[in-house]
């Protein structure tokens, strides 16, 4: 039996204890810690954003980007049911109601073209979920918002490092939203996210919102001489020691895109047999985009086969999962959602998904070892495949 294959390891960089220990040191010693400031200002200058905040997770940015578009009970917010439900709740528990819409097969985002007709009177917003890192078709998606005058709030949970058009994920819409949790490319200690803000008018609302509600970042700044309470607001504000980790991984940030790339392009390439006999789907990364390799999956026929190989993987010690159930076929779902038009993917599409091992720093030969498990598994059907490994 060989050694487990974990489905994922979080990214230790160099400095990732180094900066940690700063931190540590630093509050001990009441000095002043920079970390928050350096992350925020090494997204502002990547994403060419108006602002670059961090929270605790991706959920708070979302529920932040919701109360700056002020989300009412009975505005309608549209994004794609096959998603994780942060994507909805940000918005449901502010009143909004979910309207989902079905995905594209290809690349498992929110399919363009029937966005238009699921708009109403209520509509508020759009939210298109980057899928792996792999862009949604954005050019569609922001005309449409401009001509009905919706708000964008880019998901881009998975999308660090991923863009459209040379645009990085994030940057394109009103908002965007990052994770770094551990399952992320890129973490800060388990848990966290960044909200995108790339319209000037809501900048200072931000950065209030994030403080409680109070306009302490201006007081910070000099700006005011005392600081008060001056809207709605929470606490989103990331720990220094979460920045700290983050940082050590943003000055690696090629290195990690890199690598994670050249592990994805390997599966692709090794796999590339087995979709050839039609016996997998890989896959699709269309022509304007540039993904970033957060996951890599195959399809199978149907989910009796998902559950069949996914069970035969975990007798090879290897980590494979599924993903999303889609959130409208959930108990909340159906309170709080409705699907517009016909569900002829999310639902199937979402049963045949097998999410395989992909790390920072994962070997050739641990890949091998999952291909080669893949390729047995279908042996069994009768069916020869020569790997070439």
């Amino acid at each position: 039996m060989s050694n487990k294959i974990p489905f994922n390891v979080s990214v230790t960089a160099t400095h990732s204890k180094k900066y940690a220990l700063q931190v540590i040191e630093k509050v001990s010693n009441h000095g002043k810690i920079t970390f928050i400031d350096r992350c925020q200002q090494w997204f502002k200058d990547e994403l060419n954003c108006q602002q670059a905040l961090l929270t605790p997770s991706c959920t708070a940015a979302l529920e932040m980007a919701a109360m700056l578009i002020d989300v009412k009970p009975g505005d309608e917010i549209i994004m794609p049911s096959y998603t994780f439900v942060s994507t909805a709740n940000a918005f449901a528990i502010r009143g909004a109601k979910i309207v989902f819409v079905d995905i594209r097969p290809d690349t498992m985002n929110i399919d363009e073209t029937l966005i238009e007709s699921a708009i109403t009177s209520r509509t508020l917003a759009i939210v298109p979920v980057h899928y792996g890192g792999v862009s949604c078709d954005m050019d569609v998606i922001m005309n449409i918002a401009n001509k009905y005058g919706l708000f964008v709030i880019e998901d881009a949970a998975q999308g660090m490092m991923g863009s459209y058009k040379d645009r990085l994920l994030g940057s394109i819409g009103h908002f965007g939203a990052y994770s770094f949790h551990e399952t992320k490319n890129f973490t800060s200690g388990g848990e966290g996210g960044l909200l995108i803000v790339n319209e000037k008018e809501f900048v200072s609302r931000a950065e209030i919102i994030r403080e409680k509600g109070t306009n302490r970042s201006q007081f910070l700044r000099e700006q005011v001489d005392k600081y008060t309470w001056v809207d709605i607001g929470s606490s989103y504000l990331m720990s220094e020691i979460q920045a700290a980790c983050l940082y050590a991984q943003l000055e690696e940030s090629q290195v990690i895109n890199r690598d994670r790339l050249a592990s994805w392009d390997v599966y692709y390439d090794k796999l590339n047999k087995l979709s050839e006999l039609k016996m997998v789907e890989l896959p699709t990364v269309p022509v304007d985009c540039n993904h970033n390799a957060h996951m890599f999956f195959i399809k199978v026929v149907n989910a009796s086969d998902r559950n069949k190989l996914l069970k035969y993987l975990n007798t090879r010690n290897i980590g494979a999962v599924f993903h999303y159930i889609p959130l409208h076929s959930s108990p909340a779902g159906v309170s709080m959602s409705r699907f517009h038009g016909k569900d002829r993917f999310t639902t199937s599409e979402s049963e045949r998904i097998i999410r395989l091992p992909l790390w920072f720093g994962m070997n050739k030969s641990q890949i091998n070892e999952v291909v080669d498990a893949i390729c047995r598994y279908f042996r069994g059907d009768s069916k020869y495949i020569d790997l070439n490994l």
